[in-house]
């Protein structure tokens, strides 16, 4: 019973040793006697006992690295410290374990070196500027640099840039006197802007008020117009009715008196009654009998007789 509990023992030792489970997004290196033998990718591998050994287990998922902060000098003299991280994804497994001891210290020295060089080429205001050209220039650096060790550098984000105190001071400063600025510029240009808006709507206000004056006089004078027509119509025909009722009273006393047969008396009698009238109207009138008149007209034929002799 203890033989067969040994021999148990014993396969399943060497079924431990000879069957290896690597997970999803990870790889296994694997030597035999010591030498490069292949990479187990993920799923189930079998590998000889006591020959095969896993040198390491590589992640290959993007990694986030830290890197330590660091006191850089810019083009201008400014010590500044920097706070940079750096994400990276292992492509070449075997590069990676056997081209560098070990690679995040290798990331590390590279970034550390490679910020020193970009920052102390620019001065301290294109450093807070200019945060994406430099963050592009590292990422281009350190892909190049760790290419040769199976590392894909994805992306370099500067998390901080610390100024020494005196020159945060200074630019507080200067940060407060450009938003004093630009608060009073946008008041002046908000007055300005108030201003022509008051000028456009008084102009307006002006314009129209001048178009319905002329509207209105336009009508008042058209109201004038037709007013003076109505009374001119209305004038005419009331002469022109006066005047049908006059013609109409002579023709009806022609008539009467001609239906009256008037003689010689009556007539003068109706002579008399059209002096009365026409005495009623304005003063300077000649009035001449109506005998004087047969008197004149006979001098006038006398007098045509003596030029034509």
């Amino acid at each position: 019973m203890g033989i067969i509990i040994g021999i148990l023992a014993i396969f399943a030792f060497i079924a431990f040793k000879t069957i290896k489970i690597v997970n999803q997004s990870e790889v296994f290196i694997i030597e035999r006697f010591g030498k490069y033998s292949k990479t187990a990718n993920a799923g189930i591998n079998v590998l000889f006992p006591f020959i095969d050994k896993i040198r390491a287990r590589v992640d290959l998922r993007e990694q986030i690295m830290d890197i330590p902060p660091q006191n850089v000098i810019t083009k201008d003299n400014v010590t500044i410290k920097i706070d940079t991280i750096v994400f990276y994804q292992i492509t070449d497994p075997k590069a990676a374990v056997y081209e560098i001891k070990n690679l995040r210290d290798g990331i590390t020295s590279i970034a550390q070196t490679t910020m020193r060089d970009v920052m102390g080429k620019m001065e301290l205001d294109t450093t807070l500027s200019s945060r994406d050209a430099i963050n592009t220039q590292l990422r281009l650096i350190l892909d190049e640099a760790t290419d040769k060790w199976g590392c894909k550098v994805n992306r370099v984000e500067i998390k901080d840039i610390d100024p020494p105190k005196d020159i945060r001071e200074s630019m507080e400063k200067q940060m407060n006197a450009e938003r004093n600025k630009r608060a009073v510029i946008l008041e002046a240009e908000g007055q300005r802007q108030s201003a022509i808006t008051i000028a456009e709507g008084e102009k307006e206000s002006q314009i129209l008020q001048a178009d319905a004056e002329k509207e209105a006089n336009i009508r008042r004078a058209e109201g004038d117009k037709q007013a003076r027509i109505l009374r001119a119509n209305g004038e005419a025909e009331a002469i022109r009715q006066i005047a049908e009722a006059k013609a109409r009273e002579v023709e009806l006393v022609y008539n009467a008196m001609k239906n009256a047969n008037p003689d010689e008396r009556i007539i003068q009698l109706k002579a008399l009654e059209s002096l009365e009238e026409v005495s009623r109207g304005p003063a300077n009138k000649v009035f001449i009998p109506f005998d004087a008149t047969k008197t004149l007209a006979s001098l006038g034929s006398m007098s045509e007789i003596y030029k034509q002799q």
